[in-house]
């Protein structure tokens, strides 16, 4: 049953005009094929009584609808769109850069079409965005030695006072006292089962996760905690490389990531992210077994609460233990996702 959506009629309409705006939106069901597609599919459209709509990838799945050839609607949802990508690419290149709402119109940008995007896919407007990209760029400036005020400054800040409330709004701490924080750069990762939030330091990757998962805000809390850090979006020395190598996971061509990973977790939890590593590409083990392989073969239920507890999607695959009936249980990510990693990996080996 579709929420928050407009009714079918519009749906249908948007289907018939493939419009680009309902991307990632909704998802047409095909009756009279089994097939499920995007929006902006090519091929020949059903008569209206012939579709049904969904939220989502999962819901079609569910209903036994198989993914078109034509359109893979397994695709990258949030994929950013051609028209937003050059203004996307400026800001990269800029991280201190103010733009207007007549700056975009200037750019031949709608503010608004902007600003949806913004908060549909990052939780933000544009404006917090690029707010928050100024004061990231600023700590570290701070952290490696730089005046407060000159990072102030050759961040657009026109004032130290409106640079310091910024900061404290942003971060939750003064320019002072940011010397004794560390920082955890976020971004999106864009795979075929979702976006995932992907967290790094200077040492290596911390978090990566499905960014639908309810217990992300834990995880967040947690590791902002571990790490005496805080959070803002921004890029990474590892990003690049992360994306690279999950893209290359999901087409087939890697079975072992090559990543720095940081596990700060209880003696416990961290042996059991470290034998999950251990787990072949396409091998299922039962909790029990990995219990075993812990060295603590009582410690069924604490290991399963370890996996839970896992940070690391995929690359730390928590997605290849199963229950000893051979039944998926459990996973933050949906069981739909862990059902199709483990179909995925049997499909390579």
């Amino acid at each position: 049953m579709l929420q928050s959506l407009p009714d079918s009629n519009t749906l249908y309409k948007a289907l018939l005009k493939k419009d680009e705006s309902f991307e990632g939106i909704f998802i047409v069901g095909v009756k009279t094929t089994g097939i499920f597609c995007r929006p902006t599919c090519t091929a020949r459209k059903p008569k209206q009584e012939n579709v049904e709509f969904f939220n989502s990838v999962r819901e079609a799945l569910l209903q036994g609808y198989r993914p078109c050839k034509v359109c893979n609607p397994l695709g990258y949802k949030g994929e950013i769109p051609s028209w937003l990508q050059p203004l996307i690419n400026e800001v990269n290149s800029n991280p201190g850069i103010r733009l207007t709402d007549c700056d975009l119109r200037k750019r031949g940008i709608e503010p608004h079409r902007v600003r949806r995007w913004f908060k549909q896919h990052h939780g933000m407007t544009f404006q917090t965005y690029l707010r928050t990209l100024r004061i990231g760029n600023a700590f570290g400036r701070i952290q490696f030695g730089d005046k407060i005020i000159e990072a102030a400054f050759d961040s657009g800040y026109e004032s130290l006072s409106g640079f310091n409330e910024s900061f404290r709004k942003t971060l939750g701490i003064t320019p002072g006292k940011s010397q004794d924080c560390n920082l955890i750069t976020i971004t999106r990762i864009l795979t075929p089962l979702g976006p995932m939030l992907a967290g790094g330091t200077d040492d290596g990757i911390c978090l990566f996760e499905f960014v639908d998962r309810r217990m992300i805000e834990t995880q967040i809390k947690s590791l902002r905690k571990l790490f005496n850090a805080e959070f803002v979006p921004g890029s990474n020395k590892y990003f690049e490389d992360l994306n690279k190598q999950i893209q290359e996971y999901f087409s087939g061509k890697r079975k072992k990531f090559d990543l720095p990973l940081l596990l700060k977790g209880t003696s416990f939890q961290e042996s059991v992210w470290k034998e999950l590593l251990t787990i072949p590409y396409g091998v299922t083990r039962s909790y029990q077994e990995q219990a075993e392989h812990v060295g603590n073969i009582k410690a069924v239920r604490a290991v399963a609460k370890a996996n839970g507890d896992n940070r690391i999607a995929i690359i730390i695959p928590c997605h290849r233990v199963i229950g000893k009936n051979g039944k998926l249980t459990g996973y933050g990510g949906g069981l739909w996702r862990k059902q199709y990693l483990l179909d995925h990996e049997k499909r390579y080996i």
